[in-house]
């Protein structure tokens, strides 16, 4: 800091006299222009430095219209996949040169999807991300503001609104297949709440590859993500002695059918396999290691981020033509799935 600015934030024409040049020179240096010369902008880095400047974003955002800021409405980030969703937006956002200002909703009703959005749309951001992995959370996408670019993760099909997701179907697909593939005569399937999107695409994954392969689907058992919901289903299954393959729709419930099975005696993958989805962290140090679905949540940041800038560019919506950009899993094998002790 140098004399006559110690009481105060250094503005930018302290950065143009510390570093010899015009204010304008300081702006297209801020701003990357590329007609500066080299060691003009080394100069003006440099007094940057030593003053401790810091842009004025507000005075920015009334000459350009945009805040660098980009508003995300997320759903229930206490599970591993909006959490991690969420995380990958923020990355790609980051180094896009993009701020996020987040609002993280536990339950979706119409007043707390509307305070979010007032809420984002006060803060000028200049387009909108929305994870919207449920039913009632892809319809309540449909209630933005047409005048700000909005792109849904995981909002199942393009609608309205341009979708970024994970291909659920394919990857409940290479789940099931890798099981027949192993022998197995018919694969079970533990599949997430029935309000959530991606638990219908994986459970279509599902039965669309048995039937492909003329084998009868059992009857689906339904859990709420939790591992304690997977080890309700474990023993439930642990009960019927002809199971030998089960496809669990998230890697925590994927957990407690371990449990279960293990209080029953049934041996993974000696006895049967098991096949999780998502590829948590913790899933190679399961007992034994698990065999999943990895979903790629940087590449899902990414693509969400790269859309709803290309939007903001193009001055458009993205509701004329929607747009749906899918990103493909793919099967992480490990040690809980084999061929079945009687193949």
């Amino acid at each position: 800091m140098t004399e006559g600015t110690a009481n105060r934030s250094p503005v930018m024409a302290d950065v143009a006299r510390v570093a010899g040049v015009s204010h304008q020179t300081v702006s297209r240096v801020l701003n990357d222009h590329p007609n500066v010369r080299t060691a003009t902008r080394e100069r003006v880095l440099a007094a940057i430095d030593q003053l401790g400047y810091r842009r004025n974003l507000s005075a920015r955002a009334l000459v350009t219209r945009r805040t660098n800021t980009l508003g995300v409405v997320a759903f229930d980030t206490t599970l591993y996949g909006p959490a991690s969703t969420l995380f990958g937006i923020e990355q790609a956002a980051r180094d896009a040169g993009y701020f996020v200002s987040i609002v993280s909703l536990k339950t979706i009703t119409r007043t707390s999807v509307d305070e979010a959005l007032d809420y984002l749309t006060a803060q000028a951001v200049d387009g909108m991300i929305a994870i919207a992995p449920q039913v009632e959370a892809a319809a309540a996408v449909s209630r933005l503001p047409s005048h700000v670019p909005v792109v849904a993760v995981e909002g199942g099909e393009a609608g309205a609104t341009p979708v970024v997701a994970v291909d659920q179907v394919a990857g409940a697909e290479l789940a099931t297949q890798h099981l027949l593939d192993l022998g197995h005569r018919t694969v079970w399937h533990v599949a997430g709440p029935a309000d959530w999107l991606e638990a219908d695409g994986r459970a279509k994954g599902w039965r669309a590859t048995l039937e492909r392969a003329g084998v009868a689907a059992p009857q689906l058992i339904r859990g709420d993500w939790s591992p304690l919901s997977g080890y309700e289903a474990g023993r439930a299954i642990a009960a019927d002695r002809d199971a030998t393959a089960v496809f669990v729709g998230n890697d925590q419930m994927a957990l407690g059918l371990l449990r279960a099975f293990a209080e029953a005696g049934i041996r993974v993958p000696g006895d049967i396999s098991v096949v999780g989805f998502d590829d948590i962290p913790e899933a190679e140090f399961f007992g034994p290691p698990l065999t999943t679905v990895r979903q790629d949540f940087a590449e899902v940041g990414r693509k969400s981020i790269g859309l709803v800038l290309q939007l903001i560019e193009s001055g458009s919506n993205g509701r004329d033509h929607p747009q749906r950009i899918v990103v493909p899993p793919t099967l992480v094998t490990r040690q809980s799935t084999a061929p079945p002790a009687t193949a």
